[in-house]
């Protein structure tokens, strides 16, 4: 009887002592949650911050690129009226037998 006595105090003291370690290992893994949800919120926001950036980017590649279509069509449109006012400088071909 006191050996089954023993054994039931001694089971009790070892279930005692694994479950204030299973509590704090609980407390520790929600802390390291909490941690992980606090990183994990914080990429969110850098990764909308960089979608944002991404985006700013793009516009202005597209308005720069309206921009420059726009140049070149006027630098086209110069050099053209540049060609007709140079041919219109030039004798005619039947002065030239003269």
């Amino acid at each position: 009887m006191w050996k089954q006595i023993y054994e039931y105090t001694k089971d009790f003291l070892i279930l005692s002592r694994e479950t204030q370690e299973n509590k704090a290992d609980i407390k520790e893994q929600k802390g390291e949650i909490k941690e992980l949800r606090a990183e994990l919120k914080k990429l969110q926001s850098d990764f909308n911050n960089l979608l944002l950036v991404v985006q700013k980017l793009s516009f202005e590649i597209a308005d720069i690129d309206k921009r420059e279509q726009g140049e070149r069509r006027e630098m086209a449109l110069k050099l053209e009226n540049e060609m007709l006012k140079f041919e219109r400088r030039l004798p005619q071909g039947k002065d030239l037998g003269k």
